[in-house]
């Protein structure tokens, strides 16, 4: 004869990390559309005016290939870098 004991509930390890949703903020934009000559987004509030968004920084990155054996593929690596304005 074999017996059941109940599960034993226990909270989830991640449950501890949860917390509120920050407080929202309302942005002043009401619609966003893409503008035909420079296909980026253009933000307009209520009254139909541009809503500046801010300026938003580009990135770049390059990576190089060393090798310090020429008969084996084993010792070969390489270097990575990034930059972002």
């Amino acid at each position: 004869m074999s017996t059941s004991a109940s599960p034993t509930l226990t909270r989830p390890w991640g449950a501890s990390r949860l917390a509120p949703y920050p407080t929202t903020v309302r942005r002043p934009h009401a619609t966003v559309a893409v503008d035909p000559a420079t296909q980026l987004g253009v933000f307009r509030d209520r009254a139909g005016q541009v809503v500046e968004m801010g300026k938003h920084g580009t990135s770049s990155g390059t990576e190089t290939s060393t090798t310090t054996n020429s008969d084996s593929r084993n010792d070969q690596g390489h270097d990575q870098d990034s930059s972002q304005d």
